[in-house]
């Protein structure tokens, strides 16, 4: 059976160094994986939209299908494809990515020979190349997800978003919702952005995105929210971090601030993506978008409680739900 919601994104194998807890050393990551779970606290069954090479661990095919994940839409290349992606914390919680033998002797751990020639992610000028071998490409994808009715495009590059919103708007997909890269949230690039939000159902920002799009234009995220869904797109949320979310309802002009549900974070790896999936997954249950982004900010809460994609999945069955309904009361119409 076909799935019913996809999500399309980057898979990578990460090394993390979290301020607190052990170091997971070559362990499945990304921003796809982190919305798929984000999702599957409160939905069932996704398909997975990425490239992998052949060097990538076949045994976590096995993990995903195991968790309710479908790997068809996951394309292996005949070739290896580098998908590391190191990130440690300070006490801070401060991301750093860069350096990491330095931060492995910090911690007085020795240094994995995965990192041996590792280089941090390339911050590429030209966001509309498309040269990343592990961004979905359109022309892979398998004709029974064309059938799918909810879409979350992760953070990607600016072509492969752009290619895979053409191919399914003229699918059966009727929500879908992205995530933009940083790389082309900027003051330069709004008539591309606009391209992109037009007939969305939802465009999930960062503050820090949407302000650096709005530089020199704007510092009212309301307005910012007011502007972008104003191009053609019902629902713009933005994602302020401690702070919650601000959610803009293009239909009533409404705009309503929720916060974020309070925990003492042990790992903030992917909690955005994990938002978007919950995100989703709320669209889906209720066709309510405060309840949307309630069930987001509820994913995004148990993903920082701990490390890895999928230790949300092994929350106690009732504690989403519960977070769920003490969060409600907090929820203020600007």
């Amino acid at each position: 059976m076909e799935p019913v919601h996809l999500f399309a994104g980057r898979l990578q194998r990460d090394i993390l160094l979290p301020v607190y807890g052990p170091a997971l050393i070559d362990v499945p990551g990304g921003d796809l994986l982190y919305a798929a779970a984000g999702f599957l606290i409160w939905g069932k069954e996704a398909g997975l939209l990425a490239r992998v090479g052949e060097d990538y661990p076949r045994a976590w095919f096995k993990q995903f299908v195991d968790h309710g994940l479908d790997t068809k839409g996951i394309h292996i290349l005949p070739e290896d494809v580098d998908l590391r992606n190191f990130l440690a914390y300070t006490d801070k919680f401060e991301r750093q990515q860069t350096n990491p033998l330095a931060h492995f002797k910090r911690l007085g751990l020795p240094f994995p020979k995965i990192l041996l020639g590792y280089q941090p992610p390339d911050k590429r000028e030209d966001f509309l190349m498309e040269n990343d071998a592990s961004m979905p490409r359109s022309a892979e994808i398998p004709d029974d997800y064309l059938s799918a009715r909810y879409l979350h495009l992760c953070a990607m590059e600016y072509t492969t978003v752009s290619r895979l919103i053409s191919k399914f708007r003229d699918s059966h997909v009727t929500t879908m919702t992205v995530d933009p890269l940083a790389g082309w949230m900027q003051p330069t690039s709004w008539n591309e952005v606009r391209l992109i939000v037009q007939g969305l159902t939802a465009f999930l920002p960062s503050e820090e995105e949407l302000r650096s799009l709005f530089t020199g234009r704007s510092t009212n995220l309301v307005e910012m929210a007011e502007a972008v869904a104003g191009e053609g797109c019902e629902l713009v949320v933005v994602k302020c971090g401690a702070q919650g979310q601000l959610l803009y309802e293009a239909g009533s002009h409404k705009c309503s601030r929720i916060p974020a549900y309070a925990v003492e974070p042990i790992d903030p790896t992917g909690a955005g993506a994990s938002f978007c999936g919950g995100f989703l997954a709320g669209l889906h249950l209720t066709y309510d978008p405060l309840q949307a982004v309630l069930r987001g900010n509820i994913s995004a809460s148990l993903t920082m409680e701990g490390s890895g994609a999928f230790h949300i999945l092994d929350s106690h069955p009732g504690l989403a739900q519960a977070r769920l309904e003490s969060l409600k009361d907090g929820v203020r119409v600007l």
